[in-house]
């Protein structure tokens, strides 16, 4: 198979699809892989990087995206790059379709082959390519709510710590998930307090075992949130339904229930977010402030430190792009039923529920048999 790297051109996104040790695999498994020039720089790879392992280095995106069959990515295509995927054509990255209608108009416009990386799920629930850039998304998560207490940046003004004599910040997550956890673990590891809300009480009773004594745990009700916000001076947002809308957690009018100066953390923004006043930002213009509350919005958390993140991403995907290469899409999808739930349009049509609900579309079960 032909497989295709383009560069990343979202903005400030500095990963890119697959790391030279994860090209190596595929060319050692007889495939050729394009990569576009520069594409590995933000990430700390060089063109002849991708070249000693014998990749490909073509100048130009659509040169990349005119060569493979398949296209393996980061980030969902931008509108540049709608007219450059091509009917048939294989792209497997983040789409986050359900918050995008744009763009899912135009892959559906493009007959293309959509494999999401978010929506492959394995039988017990777990998602194996969202796992690693949760686990970094909530580590930074955190960090980015601590910089952004501080006063010359619009918060209280507050040591996430604290020191002797001085109470640290109360930091409250909301979902118990990959993203919640580690935001938490980072959270308790610099000493402020947390509370983690969730409505699984397994999940519940899990984390209250594992994490630090600093961590309490919360069933998440409209009730107890509203009972915990006057407390709170960060709130990391957490919540993932697989493929659908993130639901609102922190509606418009819970903003005046806490103190100016409150961060707002927002890692489900990729999935419309669940603050009600949330919106999109970038690494460029990260922050906004509403009711006195800092909202922290950026889409893609991990993209700020690109070589972590591509090197954690490439693990997790590259089983997949192997199995997709060596096999076809088609018989890899039949072969594991977890990469075939990562289908979500194909051939123009919609063959993932959540997004044909989201948008009022034709759902049409996909058939490999």
């Amino acid at each position: 198979m032909i497989i295709g790297v383009p560069k990343e051109i979202k903005n400030n996104e500095n990963r890119v699809g697959m790391t030279p040790a994860g090209v190596g695999e595929l060319v050692r498994h007889g495939h050729k892989v394009f990569v576009q020039s520069t594409a590995g720089v933000g990430s700390g790879f060089s063109d002849s990087d991708y070249e000693d392992v014998g990749a490909i280095i073509l100048p130009a995106i659509e040169d990349v995206y005119r060569e493979a069959d398949m296209i393996v990515k980061v980030k969902e295509p931008i509108e540049s790059e709608y007219p450059l995927v091509r009917a048939g054509q294989l792209v497997f990255t983040y789409f986050h379709f359900a918050c995008e209608k744009e763009l899912t108009d135009a892959m559906l416009k493009s007959g293309a082959v959509c494999l999401a990386y978010e929506t492959v799920q394995l039988a017990n629930g777990a998602l194996p390519l969202l796992i690693p850039m949760s686990e970094v998304a909530g580590r930074m998560a955190t960090l980015n709510g601590a910089y952004y207490l501080q006063k010359t940046k619009g918060g209280k003004g507050k040591l996430i710590s604290g020191v002797p004599g001085v109470s640290p910040a109360n930091v409250l997550v909301l979902g118990g998930g990959i993203v919640g956890e580690a935001a938490a673990r980072m959270a308790a590891g610099l000493g402020a307090q947390v509370t983690v809300a969730d409505i699984s009480l397994p999940r519940l009773r899990q984390l209250g075992n594992e994490l630090p004594p600093n961590v309490r745990t919360l069933y998440s009700s409209e009730h107890n949130i509203r009972q915990e916000l006057p407390f709170v001076d960060i709130v990391i947002g957490s919540v993932l339904v697989p493929g659908d809308k993130a639901p609102h957690l922190i509606t418009r009018d819970m903003l005046g229930l806490m103190e100016p100066g409150t961060v707002l953390v927002d890692v489900a923004i990729d999935q419309g977010g669940c603050f009600e006043t949330s919106h999109p930002t970038t690494h460029s213009e990260p922050v906004y402030e509403i009711d006195g509350i800092v909202h922290y919005c950026v889409a893609n958390i991990p993209g700020a430190v690109p070589n972590t993140s591509t090197i954690a991403l490439t693990n997790a995907t590259l089983k997949y792009a192997l199995a997709l290469a060596d096999k076809g899409w088609q018989k890899a999808c039949r072969d594991d039923e977890a990469l075939r739930k990562g289908l979500n349009i194909v051939n123009g049509k919609v063959v993932y529920k959540a997004v044909a609900d989201v948008f009022g579309l034709p759902y049409e079960p996909i058939c490999l048999d």
